[in-house]
Parts: structure tokens; sequence; C-alpha cells
């Protein structure tokens, strides 16, 4: 996919996401904050951060894993596999999930935290998704990663990314905090 295509399918993505964040019925945002509401702060689209990812599926039957959350709960998730990947010569992994009931595997939730997390964007970390593949090859692209829905409002409980998904180097793509403070 050429740049200029893929940036305009992470604008209208993103887009798409502020229409919803300021008056979609599924929106996160009390009523209050979303008449104040004039859209999520970005990092600039970048394609360095947009890289293919190899899954190296768990060989066990359904392994399943207790997340920590934003709140005392725990949240029951498969672990599907390893998304392997090379980012600025780098070569990094991160465990991707599934719900624990999906018999049928159709998305794959990947939680992480990186350098960034707690001070650019949210301690707890942010996720991206991505739609299965019939092949083992993945587009981790890191321009669509998000916050979860309780940075927003805490009446959320969100999973917060295992340690072996909390990477060592900075991921300035995606989604970040309005300001340098930290939530």
């Amino acid at each position: 996919m050429e740049d200029g295509s893929h940036d305009q399918d992470i604008l209208a993505w993103r887009a798409s996401k502020d229409a919803m964040f300021k008056s979609g019925a599924d929106s996160p945002l009390l009523p209050a904050d979303k008449a104040a509401f004039t859209g999520l702060p970005y990092y600039s689209i970048d394609p360095a951060y947009q890289m293919p990812a190899v899954l190296k599926e768990n060989r066990s039957p359904r392994l399943i894993i207790e997340l920590p959350t934003s709140t005392t709960e725990l949240r029951r998730m498969q672990r599907v596999g390893t998304l392997t990947f090379t980012l600025k010569g780098t070569t990094l992994s991160l465990t991707a999930f599934a719900d624990e009931d999906a018999r049928v595997i159709t998305r794959l939730f990947v939680p992480f935290g990186d350098l960034t997390s707690g001070t650019e964007t949210y301690k707890g970390g942010r996720y991206l998704e991505l739609d299965r593949t019939s092949t083992t090859l993945y587009d981790l692209d890191f321009n669509r990663a998000y916050h979860p829905f309780c940075v927003f409002n805490v009446n959320y409980v969100c999973p917060v990314p295992p340690s072996e998904n909390r990477l060592a180097v900075a991921i300035q793509a995606g989604e970040r905090l309005p300001s340098a403070a930290a939530r």
C-alpha cells in the first residue's frame, strides 16, 4: 500500500473514532465531557511504525491466563501466540490474546506498554486489534494504537498488558495523552 493511501486510511479511522467519541452511543465519554470534546490527540502518522509481523501460535490447547486490569478484577484471556516483528532494526515480540470464551478467533487483542507509557501515553498501556488472517502474517500498525476506555471513564475495566508485552522502546505512534502529564 502506498503511503498516501495508508495515511488516508489512518486519518479516516481517526475521524470516525473522534465522531463516535463526540456523539456515538458507545462513547466512553461522560455527557459533560462530550460537549467540550474536540478530538483525541494523536502522534503524527509515521510509516516506520507499520510493519509485517509473524504469529507463532501456541501449540497447546487453549492456554488461559489472567490479566490484571485497571481495577482489582482479573480478566481471563486466551493466549493465542506471539507476534514477532522488526521495528527500526530491532526484533521485538508481543503476545496476542483473544477472549476466554472465543471458539473461533476472528480478532487478536494485543495490549502493550512501551517507554512512552506513563509520560506521553497512558501508564497502563495501549491496545492494538488485528483481524485474524488465514496465514501467519499480520500487518502490525502502531499508528492504530489506542488507549483503553478506562482512560476516559473510570467505570470501564481495562486489561493491563502483561510484563512480556512491555517493550523497551518508545512507540511514538497512535493515540497519545493531551499533555505530557500521565494519567
